[in-house]
């Protein structure tokens, strides 16, 4: 899988402008319903409920 960041419209700012970098979810789960990000060694499920919320587990 490729989770390159893609602009959508303008190219993206610098972080020091203020402006926090923006990922569209349906690039991250790509068709799925749970993704597993790995921060600092540790794992986390990240799911999208039936409503359409999200949820983080460890």
């Amino acid at each position: 899988m490729n989770f390159a960041i893609k602009p959508t419209a303008a190219p993206s700012t610098s972080v020091s402008s203020g402006k926090k970098p923006r990922i569209e979810s349906n690039h991250l789960f790509q068709g799925t319903s749970e993704i597993v990000i790995v921060h600092q060694k540790e794992e986390y499920n990240l799911r999208i409920t039936r409503n359409g919320k999200l949820i983080l587990t460890k």
